[in-house]
């Protein structure tokens, strides 16, 4: 694991003591994921992005484009957003919370995971913990199955 962390853009500072957040890697998927016997996926090469956190967000306040993962607008609060490094890693701190976490592509949001409650890409953040995130975005609108 990369020892260097994203930079963070717009860093707020956490109050002494508490050491939490987010970490993670992004990469695209494509292709052919289906699972075979015979046949071992490779490990995902991670990119470089940069991971936007906004407040837990559900679908009704996005605008999405059509019936995509993709969304023109996010009507929630942005926390904080952060590039990753070459390798597609990422660490950023925040406070304990839930919170939903977007790469961009172009002009557009990317989230593809929902919870039972239409959430986008919910998160949850433990005091003096950081939660896995690994962000998969679509590479080149290629099918992914």
């Amino acid at each position: 694991m990369p020892l260097a962390a994203g930079r963070l853009l717009s860093p707020a500072p956490l109050p002494r003591g508490e050491d939490q957040g987010i970490e993670g890697f992004v990469y695209p998927v494509s292709g052919n994921r289906m699972p075979s016997p015979d046949r071992k996926p490779a490990p995902p090469r991670g990119i470089k992005s940069t991971v936007y956190v906004f407040e837990r967000t559900n679908i009704s306040q996005v605008t999405r484009q059509g019936q995509t993962s993709y969304y023109l607008v996010i009507n929630t609060k942005l926390v904080k957003q952060a590039d990753t490094d070459d390798t597609g890693y990422f660490k950023i701190s925040l406070p304990p919370g839930i919170y939903s976490v977007f790469t961009r592509k172009g002009d557009l949001f990317y989230a593809s995971r929902r919870d039972e409650k239409n959430n986008l890409a919910p998160v949850e953040v433990l005091p003096g913990k950081f939660t896995k995130v690994d962000c998969k975005i679509e590479g080149d609108r290629r099918a992914v199955y």
